[in-house]
């Protein structure tokens, strides 16, 4: 009678176990080893469950008295090979599995789990011998030759690990990676004639192979045999079968080296059938677009940037290089904030992307969103790296002023200016939103005056100079500043055509003064008295 309520318990125990709730499993299985404490198939799926749960050491307990009671049951056994296993006793563990083989010809499938466990002991001519056994058992294969290869490479035994190269082709004859895996052991032991023509012999019966041309490529180029290795470039990336992650890697290393006429007319040769057999992956248009970036073409390496992202958004390097040419050549804000967002989406730990984002959406007058993007760049850089921290508050400053915090924007300008004080993107910005306040304005003239001195053609600097000196009524400077600003800038904004009408309006000038507010009528950031002025041709502050 207790006997059968044991077997129910059991039997719950094992339904628990088939849907997985381990708790509900082991407490039936303890219901029913409390009426009998030696059978052995309890306490093996008591073992079984300690060992899932990492209790190795209560599990070696359950498991060892399932063996006394039944010690022919592999699976009781194997139960303890793994719990000597995870205790670091591997030579425990392969005795019992060389005791589990020898019994029975059936249990032979361990015999890799007996080499590893040689392996992992250190006992690599155990080793050898059990994986010798297991190609007797399972053949010629990859997995096996890796290991003997190691093997031998550890006992300096070069020509053993050469010679299961070999049996591996010859094996699998055809397979390409198992020629590249023999060429890398040569190569690396200084056997380059014996790695190519271990290549070469494999071409010559199977041609169509572009992952081993590429070898052969890299052989011939590193023993100086230029025009060899060209012409087997080229015939291997005008094979489709040859992935095109493989041709982009090539492409950019060679773009890497010196330039060279030799050089560029390779890669001529080379990114003509890139991108006819490759035109809508992401690898091959990001290192075509690398190649018109560095000859300077930028326009152009950003359309081929751009269809990239489109096919994959997930590579942070095109990523940043779209948005920094896009910033330089004073692309459409709007444009780059839809690569600024993709990139905060795709890779929000990146404090750069952060603060891309944030200025982006300054040019935009988006303020309230660029101080919480650029607070969260602030955030993810954690202070690690300071300069992007000073750059991210320089912006702040930025996004501060145009929400109408000045104090909040003067603070921050102040910060950047303590650790870096000739920020000249700070020096600007604080002088000019100074002169617009009429505050400090001795202190906007120092900060104003550094910039022209260093860049006495930037016509954004003299136009800020110029107004600074016009809140501080020194008309006949400003009037001259401000001219400068207007001959160095190709096509004058509407705010410094104004700038030079009020400056001459204050000079008595007052019909040149109209005819400049006109001009200015229309353009960029003019302020809301400009129609007035105009109106009654008078000035208004």
């Amino acid at each position: 009678m207790e006997l059968r309520k044991s077997d129910r318990f059991f039997i719950d125990g094992q339904r628990f176990m088939m849907l997985e709730d381990f708790d509900k499993a082991y407490f039936y299985f303890q219901k029913a080893r409390e009426i009998n404490p030696e059978d052995p198939a309890i306490n093996f799926k008591i073992a079984e469950i300690l060992l899932r749960a990492n209790r190795v050491e209560d599990a070696m307990d359950y498991g060892l008295q399932a063996v006394e009671g039944d010690p022919d049951n592999k699976y009781y056994n194997l139960v303890m090979a793994e719990a000597f296993s995870k205790q670091g006793k591997p030579e425990a563990a392969a005795e019992i599995l060389e005791n589990l083989m020898g019994n029975s010809e059936e249990n032979q499938n361990y015999i890799l789990d007996l080499a590893s466990l040689y392996l992992s002991s250190g006992n690599y001519d155990k080793a050898l011998d059990a994986i010798n056994k297991a190609e007797e058992y399972y053949g010629v294969v990859e997995q096996l030759t890796i290991q003997k290869q190691r093997i031998f490479l550890r006992n300096n035994d070069l020509q053993g690990a050469i010679d299961e190269g070999k049996n591996l082709i010859e094996a699998h004859p055809g397979n390409s990676q198992y020629v590249l895996s023999l060429v890398e052991i040569l190569y690396n032991n200084n056997r380059a004639q014996e790695a190519l023509k271990t290549v070469e012999e494999s071409l010559n019966t199977y041609p169509n192979q572009p992952d081993l041309q590429m070898a052969a490529y890299a052989l011939y180029k590193d023993m100086g045999d230029l025009e060899t290795a060209e012409t087997l470039i080229i015939e291997a990336f005008q094979n489709p079968d040859l992935e095109v992650n493989v041709k982009a890697e090539a492409f950019s290393d060679i773009l890497q080296e010196m330039k060279t006429t030799r050089r560029e007319r390779l890669l001529d040769q080379l990114q003509k059938p890139l991108i006819e057999l490759h035109p809508n992956e992401a690898d091959a248009l990001t290192v075509v677009g690398d190649r018109l970036y560095f000859n300077d073409q930028r326009k152009e390496a950003l359309e081929y940037y751009e269809k990239s992202l489109k096919i994959d958004p997930s590579n942070s390097e095109v990523l940043q290089g779209v948005i920094m040419t896009m910033f330089d050549a004073a692309k459409d804000f709007e444009e780059i904030e839809k690569y600024t967002e993709i990139a905060i989406d795709e890779f929000p730990e990146r404090a750069e992307f952060w603060f891309f984002d944030g200025t982006a959406k300054i040019a935009q007058k988006k303020a309230k969103e660029a101080v919480e993007s650029l607070e969260k760049a602030k955030e993810v850089n954690q202070r690690k790296n300071k300069q992007l921290d000073i750059l991210v508050q320089g912006q702040l400053g930025d996004a501060y002023h145009q929400l109408g915090e000045k104090e909040k924007a003067y603070a921050a300008y102040e910060a950047v200016l303590k650790e870096r004080p000739d920020d000249e993107h700070v020096l600007n910005n604080y002088a000019y939103f100074l002169s617009l306040d009429k505050k400090d304005l001795d202190k906007a003239k120092k900060m104003s005056t550094k910039l022209v001195k260093k860049h006495p053609q930037n016509a954004t600097y003299l136009d800020t100079h110029a107004w600074v000196l016009f809140q501080l009524k020194e008309y006949e400077d400003a009037k001259k500043y401000m001219e400068l600003a207007l001959e160095n800038e190709d096509i004058p904004s509407g705010v410094m055509l104004e700038h030079y009408g009020d400056i001459l309006y204050h000079l008595g000038n007052r019909n040149e003064a109209i005819s400049f507010w006109r001009k200015a009528e229309g353009g960029d950031e003019t302020s809301e008295f400009l129609i007035k002025k105009i109106k009654d041709q008078k000035y208004y502050d």
